[in-house]
């Protein structure tokens, strides 16, 4: 009976090994890829508890989470002979777990180098303006270059690749300070050259609308005198009106006597003879 006992508790214990050796947990975010002898078994286990072949199959998990690796500063020269030090981020994750496993050893590593090789051929490729303002087109062009050797072949997607920085030379920030200063001093000087400009055509258009209405210049003297008088001070200015000045100018012009009556110009008037005086002879 103690035999009995024994013999089933033995065959309990291996039935528990065999059990802890057949099972395998795959989480949600991971594919478990089934190796028997070496030889890939397919298809790729999905999450949830499998069962594989004690001794025989061996299973590894592949995360299929988005992985991001960070690019180290790389030093490159532009197109224009600027050096420069860029860093970047690449975002990746696995499309085929197989692919990954299979065709490339620890990929984290391949993708890290492939990024370095693309961005310092990238920024060699466009110019010092196209680094620095148009990043959505030295992305993309990183993307297509870092995803062409990994998709295919090693089963990895990228995602997105963004580049970080951009250090230039303390005399690169200098000539670029100096001409973005000078570029808006420019504008500066054609803003205020363009108001100036239609400035002076409002007051042409206002001038000649003036000079056919004779009343505006009242009006527009009644409205500076309401402005002058709306500031709290006790000096008060009065533009003398142009109406007026030429009142007195014809005044004038009408006192004045007409041109035959005038003396000339630069001659004596005649001194007025004395009666009798002229039929004089001197005696003897």
């Amino acid at each position: 009976m103690e035999a009995v006992v024994v013999g089933v508790v033995i065959v309990a214990a291996l039935l528990a090994l065999v059990g802890a050796l057949s099972v395998r947990l795959v989480q949600q975010y991971q594919r478990g890829v089934v190796f028997r002898f070496g030889r890939v078994l397919t298809p790729v286990r999905e999450p949830g508890l499998r069962l594989i072949v004690p001794v025989a199959d061996r299973m590894v998990r592949v995360s299929m989470q988005t992985t991001v690796i960070g690019v180290p500063p790389q030093g490159a020269i532009t197109r224009d002979n600027v050096t420069l030090t860029v860093d970047a981020v690449v975002y990746y994750r696995v499309v085929d777990p197989v692919k990954a496993l299979v065709n490339v050893r620890d990929y984290p590593s391949a993708v890290l180098q492939v990024a370095q090789t693309a961005l310092r051929s990238v920024i060699g490729k466009a110019d010092l303006d196209t680094v620095l303002g148009d990043r959505d087109r030295v992305n993309a062009e990183l993307k297509a270059v870092i995803d062409a050797p990994t998709e295919g072949p090693w089963g990895l997607l990228i995602e997105r690749v963004e580049v970080k920085d951009v250090a230039l030379p303390e005399g690169m920030k200098r000539s670029m300070s100096r001409q973005a200063e000078a570029e808006r001093e420019r504008r500066a000087r054609v803003i205020a050259a363009d108001g100036e400009y239609q400035a002076s055509r409002r007051l042409a258009d206002a001038s000649r609308a003036m000079a056919n209405t004779p009343g505006a210049y009242q009006l527009r003297l009644l409205q500076t005198v309401v402005d002058v008088a709306a500031e709290k001070n006790s000096t008060l200015v009065m533009p003398f009106p142009v109406e007026l000045l030429r009142f007195f100018d014809k005044f004038t012009r009408g006192a004045e006597p007409p041109a035959a009556e005038r003396p000339p110009v630069g001659r004596p008037e005649p001194a007025a003879p004395v009666p009798g005086d002229g039929h004089r002879r001197p005696q003897a």
